[in-house]
């Protein structure tokens, strides 16, 4: 009997699909995502109150070596319930959301296939309808609606499509239109030097039919060609050997800009002209900047492990409102989208992680149009004689800062975990030097006064682990605050605490 179950991480499907990691057995094989897709498009007949030889779904995939056959799976599924599929090939996450509003294709739900940034043996499933991607709940109503039956492929009703070619010219014309050049309209990129990392995932797209056709000089561009055995470095913009890639290349082709993305390209990093890391709260400060040109005072939201000194240059600064939310790209999109129904305008959500969510961009997690947004502001600033470092000139930095993963040694983890987040707050209220921080809207925050820091303490997502993030202003703050953190957590045996360390 299969546990779908065990496939689901929060609104995706993810799983083992090939040998080649010890100890991992294969879990996502083309029959079972075959039988998923068929719940898929049950669930979706219901939503739409459509026939399935009504409905049309697109199916795409990034350069995983699974990639191909989970694909013909996922075809078989929808085919063999009468629905029609419009096959995308080689795709990027936010582009297969976009198949269902970009005219001429009108699709009615889209399937990516892929594990975002994870190891080459693993592969899984994104949703999307025309109101964007599907929910937690959505996917344990399609899990839990699978049925194990045998479908028959009808190949009749799968048609090739080129999507990535109208989402390219999608992008070409959000940065021809943004940067509104009044000498080079139709090549606005024209003397600029950008490189692209798209650490052999799909997104050397960019690159090829996004930044060159509009005049850009991709030279110094970084592992272009897919390659599902991520050969070179983890397709991870959070990933340090990553980040160092496109930082040297940068700096060695003398290149006005870096990006990079994760395999699917619903997240991404940049670098500036002089090698700087445009990542975590300097990723979310750059784009927070650009949205308070157009609507000040709007709320940027964004996940619960930004520094303080973010909310600092996002309120004193910019003069926006910062609202720190839960960890999740979904949690801080949805937080965002419910605070412009409230009427509170917000206009950016985003994940230290590097999903970034724009409202005039349906609220998609896009990576590449994340880039685009930083591509214009880039060209817009040079006209004017400066560059993207002038925007974080204000911006300052914790002089130390460091994550600790605390593993959680029993089955039901997350009452455990709770517990002991439970227990800290009863803490903490015994405890002078903590100041509890007002936007708490998951673990544990607070100011640590003393050490001029701050810590969090919080479940997991989705795996049985505790983050516990430390910032300090002080030199051996986080130190300091860690020991005090080890001590109380020292009486709890479930706990692994060797992150730690010698402290």
């Amino acid at each position: 009997m299969i546990n779908y179950k065990k496939l689901q991480n929060g609104s995706d499907v993810r799983g083992i699909a090939m040998e080649g990691v010890i100890g991992e057995q294969i879990n996502l094989t083309p029959a079972i995502a075959c039988d998923i897709a068929a719940s898929f498009g049950r669930w979706l007949m219901n939503r739409t109150n459509q026939k399935a030889q009504d409905l049309v779904v697109s199916i795409g995939r990034d350069s995983r070596l699974t990639g191909e056959s989970i694909a013909q799976g996922v075809a078989q599924g929808l085919t063999g319930m009468g629905i029609g599929v419009a096959d995308c090939g080689m795709a990027s996450t936010p582009a297969m959301f976009m198949s269902t509003v970009l005219d001429g294709f009108d699709c009615h739900g889209g399937i990516m296939i892929t594990a975002s940034h994870l190891p080459f043996n693993r592969n899984g499933l994104k949703f999307f309808v025309t109101t964007g991607g599907l929910e937690h709940e959505d996917i344990d109503d399609i899990l839990a609606d699978c049925k194990g039956e045998t479908l028959v492929s009808n190949q009749s009703l799968i048609t090739n499509t080129n999507l990535m070619d109208a989402y390219c010219d999608h992008l070409r014309q959000v940065i021809i239109k943004g940067v509104n050049s009044t000498t080079q309209y139709e090549k606005p990129l024209t003397g600029f030097k950008i490189a692209v990392d798209a650490g052999n995932g799909a997104g050397g797209f960019f690159a090829s039919k996004v930044l060159e056709p509009l005049g850009a000089d991709t030279t110094g561009s970084l592992y272009l060609d897919p390659d599902g055995n991520f050969p070179n470095h983890i397709p991870n913009p959070e990933n340090k050997e990553a980040m160092e890639a496109i930082c040297g290349t940068v700096i060695s082709n003398g290149c006005d800009l870096g990006v990079i993305f994760d395999t699917d390209v619903d997240r991404a990093g940049a670098v500036d002209d002089k090698g700087n890391e445009l990542s975590r709260n300097k990723l979310i400060a750059v784009m927070a900047s650009i949205v308070a040109e157009d609507a000040p005072g709007s709320v940027i939201v964004t996940d619960s492990v930004t520094s303080a000194q973010l909310k600092d240059f996002i309120e004193n600064e910019l003069h926006c409102v910062h609202h720190r939310f839960m960890r999740g790209y979904k949690n801080v999109i949805n937080e965002s989208v419910r605070l412009n129904q409230s009427g509170k305008e917000s206009l950016l959500a985003m994940e230290t992680s590097g999903h970034g969510a724009l409202k005039e961009n349906y609220f998609l997690d896009d990576g590449a149009y994340l880039s685009a947004k930083i591509i214009i502001k880039a060209v817009r600033l040079r006209s004017e004689g400066s560059s993207l470092g002038s925007l974080l000139a204000k911006l300052e930095e914790p002089k130390e800062a460091k994550e600790f993963r605390i593993k959680i040694n029993c089955d039901d983890f997350k009452s455990y975990g709770n517990k002991v987040l439970a227990d800290l707050i009863v803490l903490s209220g015994t405890n002078p030097s903590w100041d509890e921080a007002p936007d708490n809207h998951e673990g544990y925050r607070a100011t640590v006064l003393p050490h001029d820091g701050w810590f969090l303490l919080r479940m997991s997502l989705h795996d049985p682990q505790m983050p516990l993030n430390i910032e300090s202003n002080q030199q051996g703050g986080v130190n300091a605050i860690a020991k005090e953190l080890h001590t109380f957590l020292s009486q709890y045996d479930l706990l692994d605490l060797s992150s730690f360390g010698t402290l």
